[in-house]
């Protein structure tokens, strides 16, 4: 039986947390993640969890690697900006092949490019999820704990200030994903063996095998780490929402609490008769290029709507491939604090932006849209 109740979005992310296994967690407050790290901080001991408020963002990851390698689910997080301190870690920790849970509470809406390319070392990616609301947030999360431990690859969970600090009324119950998850048997558990094991960005060596430290066993490991890349791009699904494409002459893509508002301007531009429809990519690695590519073969134009200065609109030209204009129409839009919440979370706003596309197609090739 369900049990929804209201809760802030960071005390849902912290139950969703929990309710998917999560023991351990680590980070040092900046807002709108101090709020995340404050639930974990008070929830966490009384399930038997550990957290641990860090000197720092770099010890917080330091700290998550070594609950990661015991084979605990962790995670840890920050704003874009912690997260920057965190990269060369991210890095290591990825081809390590460790499931970290990464939350990044981002201020503003322009930490794409550090999400889905990383400012790490090595030939990484890391899967990244993006809800666009509170009730969406409870199931990625949890999706995001499976997802690591399915492909032994961190994931992200990308929020924000308005994902962090909203309530909606959810339900936290434990998720069921069907798969069978692989064995954590390379996990360091405490057990006497004389064959020790090592978790390490220079590979594993356990049983006699030989050494990472030769740099033929590198030369491997590193190696396997991007045929594992490509087949996790493969084989897991690129998760999107889309919605009025199959006539539409304006496609509007955006991805977050962002794509909420364009979801809803969509809506009501349909009503008044106009051919507008929308995706939203939730999976922002694996990118839903197919999805995007198949929703605007029809398209007039393609408009790209993010609070920055333009960073999915890269993928989002790749996927397009020259069929339609892609043209951007969104842009910095934040408050005094630097939280992001600024006029372009404004419905009247974002309908404006849109209907000045609308606008440009008729005046460019005289017909209505």
């Amino acid at each position: 039986m369900s049990e929804r109740r209201l809760m802030e979005g960071s005390e849902a992310l912290a139950e969703a947390c929990i309710a998917a296994g999560c023991r351990f967690f680590a980070g040092y407050p900046m807002t709108p993640f101090t709020e995340l790290l404050e639930h974990m901080a008070r929830r966490l001991p009384d399930e038997g969890g550990v957290c641990v408020n860090a000197e720092s963002e770099i010890e917080a990851v330091g700290m998550a690697w070594g609950a990661l390698a015991t084979g605990v689910r962790a995670a840890t997080g920050s704003t874009g900006q912690g997260l920057s301190l965190m990269q060369e870690s991210l890095a290591e920790i990825t081809l390590a092949r460790l499931p970290l849970v990464v939350f990044n509470m981002a201020r503003g809406g322009s930490d794409y490019f550090q999400a889905t390319r990383g400012g790490g070392h090595g030939d990484y990616r890391h899967i990244v999820l993006a809800p666009m609301d509170i009730n969406e947030g409870v199931a990625l999360t949890q999706l995001a704990f499976h997802l690591a431990d399915k492909w032994r690859n961190p994931v992200l969970v990308y929020g924000d200030y308005l994902l962090s600090h909203t309530y909606e009324a959810v339900d936290v119950s434990p998720l069921d994903f069907g798969d069978d998850l692989p064995a954590k048997d390379w996990a360091v558990d405490g057990r006497r063996d004389p064959r020790a094991k090592l978790v390490t960005m220079l590979g594993f060596s356990k049983h006699g095998e030989e050494s990472p430290g030769m740099a033929q066993g590198m030369e491997r490991h590193f190696q396997a780490a991007v045929e594992h890349t490509a087949a996790m791009e493969r084989g897991e699904p690129a998760r999107v929402d889309v919605g009025f494409c199959d006539d539409a002459d304006i496609v509007v893509v955006a991805f977050g609490t962002l794509a909420k508002f364009v979801r809803y301007v969509v809506r009501q531009l349909r009503a008044d008769g106009h051919r507008v429809g929308y995706v939203r990519p939730i999976t922002l690695w694996p990118f839903p290029s197919e999805a995007l590519a198949a929703a605007t073969k029809g398209a007039r134009t393609v408009a790209v709507l993010e609070n920055s200065g333009g960073q999915m609109i890269d993928d989002v030209r790749l996927a397009v491939l020259g069929r339609a204009p892609v043209e951007f129409i969104g842009g910095i839009s934040t408050d005094s604090s630097g939280f992001g919440v600024g006029d372009l979370l404004d419905t009247e706003v974002v309908r404006a932006r849109i209907e000045a596309v609308l606008a440009s197609v008729v005046a460019s090739e005289g017909a209505p849209a």
